[in-house]
């Protein structure tokens, strides 16, 4: 795993989406084509406003988004859908974009969407890491082991306090309790994760994501495993390392 610790939020914007697109480009280069996934969440905009401006030929690009919540409408303030759509999808041309439907079956949802990203092998991902080390909506403990590209999950009370915390919701009582997640397995084929963490609240995180054992239990540590992942951090988030 690669750390660049720089000098503020939008520096590290702008280096974590300039990285990106360069595996992008190169991608087109080699297979006229590339394939990605994008993430959501606060740690993602600045990120996701500097990725839009790159020079990319986004007729060829084809995207997936990591999540949403089990019932969530698009309407809703926090759906993951509208942010999306809202912050990249209507600002690019892509050739086509993925997204995780949150108002139908999820079940149903994830093997659709299986079937679709098995044919798409992915160049390069964006991410995050939550407060609770989780990697898209896979909370600890995390399931390693499925081999199913999506899957639903249960949110734990840590993670859904970070939903409240960031503003998406009123009350902890409407935070959804369930989402559809990319798995763990599925993240990890990606060629290069591009793994964006500003802000003092996940420092504790990303301290424990490079230092504890791999596991389950550290669910973000699973990246150390991954042969080109590029950790951007500015100096708060950095700050226990």
């Amino acid at each position: 795993m690669e750390i660049i610790i720089l000098e503020n939020k939008q520096e590290l914007a702008k280096a974590a989406a300039h990285k990106a697109a360069s595996y992008i480009r190169k991608a087109i280069v080699e297979r006229g084509e590339s394939n990605i996934i994008v993430a959501t969440g606060a740690s993602q905009i600045e990120v996701l406003e500097e990725f839009v401006k790159e020079d990319i030929d986004w007729s060829v690009v084809t995207a997936f988004h990591l999540d949403e919540y089990v019932g969530m409408a698009e309407s809703h303030p926090a759906s993951f859908r509208k942010y999306l759509k809202e912050r990249f999808v209507d600002l690019v041309p892509l050739r086509d974009f993925h997204y995780v439907d949150g108002e139908t079956d999820p079940y149903g949802e994830c093997t659709r969407l299986g079937k679709i990203i098995s044919r798409h092998p992915i160049d390069v991902a964006f991410v995050g890491i939550g407060e609770n080390g989780h990697l898209a909506f896979n909370d600890p403990p995390a399931d390693f082991e499925t081999e199913e590209p999506y899957h639903v999950v249960n949110l734990n009370d840590a993670c859904r306090r970070q939903q409240l915390g960031e503003g998406w919701f009123p009350t902890f009582d409407d935070v959804p309790e369930r989402a559809i997640s990319m798995t763990i397995k599925q993240i990890m084929k990606t060629k290069a994760l591009i793994c964006s963490v500003p802000d003092q609240r996940k420092a504790k995180a990303v301290y424990d994501t490079l230092n504890c054992e791999i596991s389950p239990e550290f669910p973000a540590s699973v990246m150390r495993n991954h042969p080109e992942t590029i950790l951007f951090l500015e100096p708060s988030s950095a700050s226990m390392l």
